[in-house]
C-alpha cells in the first residue's frame, strides 16, 4: 500500500518512520503539509515527494492511502477529501472533535467505499487482547465495574508550544480529548456502550488555555455496569494509563500496558507482561493494511472513533451543565 501523510508534524513523523519500517507491505511516497518547509524537511528524511497543498497529494495515482496528522480540529477537513479522491484514510485520534465533523467522515467513507481508521493503538498490545478474550469468552462472569484512569503532567511548555493546543477550535478538550481518548475506547470496546455520564472538569495547574486539565466522570453502561474515567495532565511526576475490569467471576488490572492483577475465579494469571510501545502503532497500520487488502473492517473503525468521542463530548457537556448526560 502507498501512502501520502498529511500534516508533518511531530506525529506525522513518527507515522513515516513506521511506514518506512514495513518493507513488502507499505510504502511511503509523499508528505503535504501548509508549511511547504516543514514538508519538505520529513520528505528528505526519507526520499520522498513534498507538497504545500493537500488536493495535489490526494490527485496523485501513486497515493492509496492517507494518514491524518493535522490537529484534532481539521481531521474532517482532511480526510473527508482523501476520501472522495478514492484514498483509504487513517486517522490520529481522535477522529474529529464534533459528532458532525465525525459524521461528514463516515458518510464520505460510506459513499467512496474506501476503509477508515482511527488511531487507538493500545488496542493492539497483548494485555488489552488477552482480557478482550477472557471477557468475550464471558470469564469474567458478569461485569459489574471498570475504571480508566490518565495520569499526566504537561508542562505549560507542551500547551504554549503550538498555537492549537488547549483550544476548543482545534483541540477539542484537554486531558480528556487528547490523552485520555485512548482509555475512553479502550473502555468501550471491554465494557460496551456508555448509556449515561456525570462529570466533573477544571483547569487547575495550567493558564492561557481554554480548555481542562483534569476531567473525572462516572459512566453508567447500556450493559448495567458502572464505570469511572480520569484524565489528568496535572500530576507532576505523573506517568500512569490504568484500566481494571472487574466482573462476578473474576477482573484484571492493567497498568501502562502490564498486567498487575489478572484472576478468573481463583485462577491468578497475572504474568510478568512486555508493553509495546510504538510496534502497537505498527501493528494498527499492519491491521489496516491486511483489512483493505482483505476487504474487511479494521480491528478500530470510524464507528469506534465517533463512539469514542460521543462519549468524550458528554463528559463535557455534563461537567458544563452539572447534570447526567446521554452520549450522543
Amino acid at each position: 500500500m502507498r501512502f501520502g501523510i498529511v500534516g508533518c508534524g511531530v506525529i506525522g513523523a513518527l507515522h513515516a518512520r513506521l511506514i518506512a519500517a514495513m518493507d513488502g507491505t507499505a510504502e511511503l511516497v509523499a508528505v503535504a503539509d501548509t508549511d511547504l518547509e516543514r514538508a519538505s524537511r520529513l520528505a528528505a528524511e526519507h526520499g520522498v515527494d513534498a507538497h504545500g497543498d493537500l488536493a495535489e497529494l490526494y490527485a496523485r495515482q501513486d497515493v492509496d492511502a492517507v494518514v491524518v496528522c493535522v490537529p484534532s480540529g481539521l481531521h474532517a477537513e482532511a480526510a473527508v477529501p482523501a476520501l472522495r479522491a478514492g484514498k483509504h484514510v487513517v486517522i490520529e485520534k481522535p477522529i474529529d472533535i464534533t459528532l458532525e465533523a465525525a459524521d461528514r467522515i463516515i458518510a464520505a467513507e460510506r459513499e467512496s467505499g474506501r476503509t477508515v481508521t482511527v488511531i487507538s493503538q493500545r488496542r493492539f498490545e497483548p494485555s488489552f487482547l488477552r482480557l478482550k478474550a477472557a471477557i468475550e469468552a464471558g470469564e469474567l462472569g458478569r461485569l459489574t465495574s471498570g475504571a480508566a484512569e490518565v495520569t499526566l503532567w504537561r508542562p505549560q511548555s507542551y500547551y504554549d508550544s503550538g498555537g492549537w493546543r488547549g483550544t476548543w477550535a482545534l483541540d477539542g478538550g484537554g486531558a480528556l480529548m487528547n490523552q485520555g481518548v485512548h482509555v475512553v475506547d479502550l473502555m468501550l470496546a471491554l465494557l460496551g456502550p456508555a448509556a449515561e455520564v456525570s462529570a466533573y472538569a477544571g483547569l487547575l495547574a495550567h493558564e492561557g488555555i481554554e480548555v481542562e486539565d483534569t476531567a473525572v466522570a462516572a459512566v453508567r453502561f447500556a450493559g448495567g455496569a458502572l464505570g469511572r474515567l480520569f484524565a489528568t495532565t496535572a500530576a507532576h511526576g505523573g506517568a500512569s494509563v490504568r484500566v481494571s475490569v472487574h466482573g462476578d467471576r473474576g477482573h484484571a488490572v492493567v497498568e501502562n500496558e502490564v498486567f498487575v492483577s489478572f484472576k478468573v475465579g481463583e485462577e491468578d494469571r497475572t504474568e510478568p507482561g512486555q508493553r509495546l510501545g510504538a510496534q502497537a502503532h505498527h501493528l494498527q497500520l499492519a491491521d489496516f493494511v491486511s483489512a483493505v487488502t482483505e476487504g474487511r473492517a479494521p480491528e478500530v473503525t470510524s464507528a469506534d472513533g465517533r463512539a469514542a468521542l460521543a462519549l468524550v463530548l458528554a463528559v463535557y457537556e455534563s461537567a458544563r451543565s452539572g447534570g447526567p448526560v446521554k452520549p450522543g
